[in-house]
């Protein structure tokens, strides 16, 4: 009981960090882990994922009540994500992510001290594209960014993030609102594949789902109130973990 009690808080604050700025898994992952340590690697990011995308559709939800998107960009965005987290779900069965698991530390240290040197990034919406421009590139930063979801994962939500701001002249929390939409059309292929080859611990991912769902609420509303500047503290926090988290999983264990 103490177990899935554990599971249940993990959840929760996945969830609420998740809403945020991303990076839940950063949690939810290593408490799945450690309380099965003798189960599938596969069956164990199944049900993170069946976990996880409720609370992202949750979060995403709050956020397009309260945040206008380009909806006109923003969902064919997630349809390129959605089908490249497909195929790179299918492609990590044949291919394992040595090399990108150690270069990612590096580019995620590149975006920390990026953010942190400019302090007004994302403090207002500064749109550089528009039209057919803007949809092109959203394009391919779905196709991207999707690909690598579903082939490695670590860190999404936060690239989405950083790319929104940097690239497409978003205010963190407009920036935000669009990664949890890409996030979930990502999640939703991630589990579509890891449900089909049997890799998910559904009743235990649904327990996990409603606790998530609490901290996705949470979460979303107080970025909501509190705004850009609030997000981009807990993004830097947040990439400062992966920075930690994927240096050890690359070049320690």
């Amino acid at each position: 009981m103490f177990d899935y009690v554990l599971l249940g808080f993990a959840a929760f604050f996945a969830g609420f960090i998740d809403a945020v700025v991303g990076g839940g898994g950063l949690i939810q992952l290593p408490a799945l882990f450690s309380v099965f340590p003798g189960a599938a690697p596969a069956s164990l990011l199944g049900t993170s994922k069946f976990a996880g995308v409720w609370g992202t559709s949750v979060a995403a939800v709050n956020y397009v009540k309260a945040v206008r998107l380009p909806w006109a960009v923003i969902v064919p965005a997630c349809i390129a994500a959605f089908a490249f987290s497909f195929l790179g779900a299918i492609t990590v069965t044949h291919i394992p992510p040595t090399y990108l698991r150690k270069t990612l530390p590096f580019i995620l240290v590149a975006i920390a001290i990026y953010t942190f040197w400019k302090k007004d990034l994302g403090t207002q919406s500064k749109l550089m594209y528009s039209g057919r421009q803007e949809l092109c590139l959203a394009l391919v930063v779905g196709c991207v960014i999707g690909f690598y979801d579903g082939f490695f994962g670590p860190g999404t939500g936060s690239f989405f993030i950083f790319i929104f701001v940097r690239v497409f002249g978003y205010d963190f929390l407009h920036a935000s609102a669009s990664a949890k939409v890409l996030n979930v059309a990502c999640n939703a292929a991630a589990l579509l594949w890891f449900g089909f080859s049997g890799h998910v611990m559904w009743m235990l991912g649904l327990g996990m789902a409603v606790c998530g769902v609490m901290g996705s609420v949470v979460g979303s509303r107080m970025a909501i109130q509190r705004g850009s500047g609030f997000v981009r503290i807990l993004f830097l926090f947040v990439v400062s973990c992966l920075v930690m988290k994927t240096s050890y999983d690359a070049f320690l264990r």
